[in-house]
């Protein structure tokens, strides 16, 4: 079936799932496929219990006196073509999001801050790969104003690939930093991946990227582009938004001002100094789409953030900082700075492995060692089989349920508690325990 025919279908039906047991009535199931499952035993099933239609890619699944399978040559492409022509017709103004660290947040924050005047379409959760991204553009309708999509990436190419899908008019990259080492190769890798969002906004003579001015990696890969900058104040450059933290006592503070005007003052519900940068993009955006000033405060300040993202929590026992839904080498020590800098006593850290640094994986567990040893933390539990193998004086455990267990016996009381670690980790499971 050509991918107009299919998209005069979505108009008539146009939700998309992917999810045989998620089925609303009238909508498409496409029929995707993984290591372990095969969407195309389940088509018939997802007909059943409500979809109008299924989009196979199995002859031995196809019944031709059913005309609501629709057989095609791949599934998955076809997914991301009919986003692709969607977003096309549509023509909805697009923001692509990307980098390292910070990606999902500053994505939330730059929706928070545009839905204050606009009706904004966001990447929900994490979703932001080759399946997640078309089912984002899947949502777009003609009532939203922007859309902002994030676009997540372990490999080289899968950034280009996903521009091609989104076609972005404007993008950011947060940061590049040491992630995904064992599918990027090495630090350059990851920055030239990265810079694959640049490259494809070089091919649309209007597109617009908000950077980081304080980033030399970003400010050499933007070279030639049109750019609206953010950042720390500097004498020699007007900045559309410039800022510095006022404290960190849990919680950020931090004022700003765009370009040379007054200064004024935002209290966040974040954790971290290392997230001014991310309110820094956001409030750069806002003003870029006419966001008035102060809607920008009441956004920035008003995010609440989930998923285990530097959220705080107080128990009956102790002060959580929970930042366990992803791990690297750059994410990981500038957790620990910030900890380490924070005005509070005493402190313990719960750190999990870094997954997917390849052969310097070793190496960057080790420079996080080297860096607890140099601290003063009262307390250091280091979980993974990497951290197992480092040079370190700090207790040691193999995994989330070996922590359990130690906690069980004797809980920690009284203690401000750091708990970072690669999402496979599950530390963020601790969080129940202490």
């Amino acid at each position: 079936m050509e991918i107009a025919s299919l998209y005069h279908i979505f108009q008539q039906h146009p939700f998309v799932t992917t999810d045989s047991r998620n089925c609303p009535e009238g909508s498409i199931f496409f029929a995707l496929k993984g290591a372990s499952f095969n969407g195309n035993a389940f088509a018939e099933q997802a007909l059943k219990i409500g979809c109008a239609y299924a989009v196979i890619d199995e002859p031995v699944y196809n019944d031709e006196t059913d005309e609501r399978l629709i057989l095609v040559d791949d599934s998955l492409k076809t997914l991301q073509q009919l986003a692709n022509y969607h977003r096309r017709q549509l023509g909805t103004r697009m923001i692509g999001v990307t980098g390292t660290n910070g990606k999902t947040t500053t994505k939330e924050l730059i929706s928070s801050v545009l839905s204050k005047k606009y009706n904004v379409l966001y990447t929900q959760g994490n979703l932001n790969n080759h399946i997640g991204v078309p089912l984002t553009l899947l949502r777009l309708t003609a009532d939203h104003d922007i859309a902002v999509v994030e676009m997540g990436a372990n490999h080289p190419g899968e950034i280009n690939f996903l521009a091609h899908i989104a076609e972005p008019d404007y993008g950011v990259i947060t940061n590049v930093g040491k992630a995904h080492l064992e599918g990027f190769g090495s630090f350059e890798g990851v920055i030239r991946a990265k810079g694959e969002l640049y490259d494809y906004l070089r091919t649309k003579p209007e597109g617009i990227v908000f950077i980081h001015h304080d980033n030399p990696y970003l400010n050499r890969m933007a070279q030639g582009l049109n750019l609206i900058r953010y950042g720390k104040p500097d004498r020699q450059v007007v900045l559309s938004a410039n800022g510095e933290v006022v404290e960190c006592a849990p919680y950020l503070s931090f004022r700003w001002r765009a370009g040379n005007l007054k200064w004024h003052e935002v209290h966040t519900q974040l954790i971290g100094a290392y997230n001014l940068d991310n309110m820094l993009a956001a409030a750069a955006i806002g003003l870029y789409f006419g966001v008035p000033i102060s809607h920008i405060d009441e956004a920035l300040a008003g995010y609440v953030p989930q998923n285990n993202r530097s959220q705080w929590k107080n128990t009956a026992m102790n002060h959580l900082i929970v930042d366990a839904y992803n791990a690297n080498p750059t994410s990981m020590m500038a957790a620990l700075t910030n900890f380490r800098d924070m005005r509070v006593v005493p402190k313990m850290v719960i750190l999990g492995d870094m997954k997917e640094l390849g052969t310097r994986s070793l190496e960057e567990h080790q420079k996080v060692v080297d860096f607890l040893q140099a601290s003063s933390f009262e307390k250091v539990w280091l979980v993974g089989e990497q951290f197992a193998d480092t040079r370190s004086s700090f207790r040691t455990f193999s995994d989330v349920e070996e922590v359990k267990s130690a906690i069980f016996q004797h809980v920690p009381t009284g203690f401000f508690i750091l708990i970072k670690g690669s999402n496979s980790m599950k530390l963020s499971q601790l969080s129940e325990c202490l």
